[in-house]
């Protein structure tokens, strides 16, 4: 029979607290977003409220000890002063809604004379086009949605004949399949089809692989035209649009959001102004007729019930409300310390904005810099922008690796990407510049690097490999 024993143990657990966890979410807010949160728990907590006037000076007199001795500093986040008035708000105009493109495809649908049961087809298939106007799903899959969604019935050819009608509305290139429909379509509703129109055509029909890999000799000599011809057609499949919607304006685009700067830097006369960009973001406090309210439940001589739980929702509210405006002046402090860490160590790139002049910096630097811990600079840069007198920008752009040259100087990956952007800009596009070529013009200037570190940096700048860069 097992027996049954205690034992004491001692074990060491790191946690977070719920409040330490709101504050780490808090500093992950960009600055649009921190106005909406700091409107979000003005309506949930009734304590807190914004402050709009200087306080009385009889009402910081009030005796409420474990509160008010850190109310004078209540609203001390604010790190620059904000003297604009409500009235001077900026609002973006009201943009009108347009017709969505779905609208727009059923309209030109109307002209068509569709009976009742096309029109429930084409329908369906209209709001299974992709964001760029493709028709992804096939026939079969389409017909199978029809019969369990609409109880409809219907053949492959039936929604083939609808897919062919809506692929003759505008946009051109609409409903297609593939890409290769897609700029067939486009060729053939050109009014003009010139020799070097029907020449695309057949390229992308009866040669799309060859084309799409760039054998541009071999389909020269298989279709039996000259050089000439060739490039001419070239040029009018080169004048096409890939995606169809592309242009297209609907309600979706019109309510993108703006980008929010979270930091205005200005230079002038050889000096950084750097500010935290919170204009919308009240000055906060707790609201005063609580606190009399507490006191007033503290120094009752016999509380009643309702006394009771009426100071502990104060006491409740209060505590959440001098916690969060902490939190925000911790956010806003940690921001500026960090940006101001980034300034000084990218101070050479900031007063022109020349892109050769950043430095090689990684996370570890900033954190070695203001003392914080990386994954605290890591929720710092995410999703914040710095404003600056040469453009916006997202602070991870000025974070790189460093790539060590023959002169033992490290230079920013960005460097080197910008060096391999010029090449291939320049190169003759009959011969393209191979990665291996490339890593020898970047060898000849110094840098130390390899042919699959050239292919890495290539591809993040979306720049096809030579063989698909090759033109006539």
């Amino acid at each position: 029979m097992a027996s049954i024993s205690q034992s004491l143990e001692q074990k060491l657990q790191q946690r977070l607290s719920p409040q330490q966890i709101q504050g780490i979410k808090l500093l992950e807010l960009p600055t649009l977003q921190l106005e909406q949160r700091v409107k979000q728990e003005i309506e949930e907590n009734p304590v807190l409220e914004e402050e709009e006037h200087e306080t009385d000076p009889d009402e910081t007199g009030l005796t409420l000890e474990d509160y008010i001795r850190n109310e004078e500093n209540a609203s001390s986040y604010k790190l620059k002063v904000n003297n604009a008035s409500k009235d001077d708000e900026q609002r973006s105009p009201t943009l009108s809604q347009g017709l969505s493109l779905q609208d727009f495809l059923l309209e030109q649908l109307s002209y068509h004379h569709l009976s009742d049961r096309e029109m429930t087809i084409a329908r369906f298939v209209i709001g299974t086009l992709d964001d760029d106007g493709y028709l992804r799903r096939p026939t079969a899959s389409i017909a199978d949605d029809l019969a369990f969604t609409q109880g409809l019935e219907v053949t492959d050819e039936e929604i083939d004949r609808v897919i062919g009608i809506i692929q003759t509305l505008d946009p051109a290139g609409i409903g297609a399949r593939d890409l290769g429909e897609c700029l067939v379509i486009q060729l053939r509703a050109l009014r003009n089809q010139s020799p070097a129109v029907k020449l695309a055509i057949t390229i992308l029909t009866d040669y799309y692989d060859a084309f799409v890999k760039k054998h541009y000799e071999r389909m020269i000599r298989r279709l039996g035209v000259t050089e000439e011809q060739f490039r001419a057609a070239l040029d009018e499949i080169m004048r096409l649009n890939p995606k169809p919607t592309n242009g297209y304006t609907d309600e979706s685009s019109a309510a993108s959001p703006n980008i929010i700067p979270d930091f205005i830097l200005d230079y002038n006369n050889g000096a950084f102004d750097l500010q935290l960009a919170s204009r919308n973001v009240p000055d906060l406090r707790i609201n005063s007729s609580y606190l009399r309210m507490a006191e007033k439940a503290m120094n009752s001589g016999k509380p009643t019930e309702a006394d009771k739980e009426a100071l502990q929702f104060i006491r409740q509210k209060i505590e959440s409300a001098k916690w969060f405006i902490s939190a925000i002046k911790q956010r806003q402090e940690t921001l500026m310390k960090t940006m101001r860490a980034i300034l000084h160590f990218q101070q050479e790139y900031f007063i022109d904005g020349d892109e050769s002049k950043l430095r090689p910096m990684i996370l570890k630097d900033i954190a070695d810099a203001t003392g914080f811990d990386i994954s605290t600079i890591s929720r710092v840069v995410n999703s914040k922008y710095i404003q600056t007198h040469f453009g916006i920008f997202q602070l991870k752009y000025f974070f790189s690796e460093g790539l060590p040259t023959d002169s033992g100087e490290e230079v920013s990956t960005r460097e080197i990407k910008r060096i391999l952007a010029e090449a291939i800009a320049h190169e003759d596009k009959r011969d393209p510049l191979t990665d291996e070529a490339l890593m020898d013009t970047l060898t000849a200037k110094g840098y130390k690097i390899a042919r699959r570190t050239v292919a890495k940096y290539r591809e993040m700048l979306g720049i096809a490999a030579s063989r698909l860069r090759k033109e006539l």
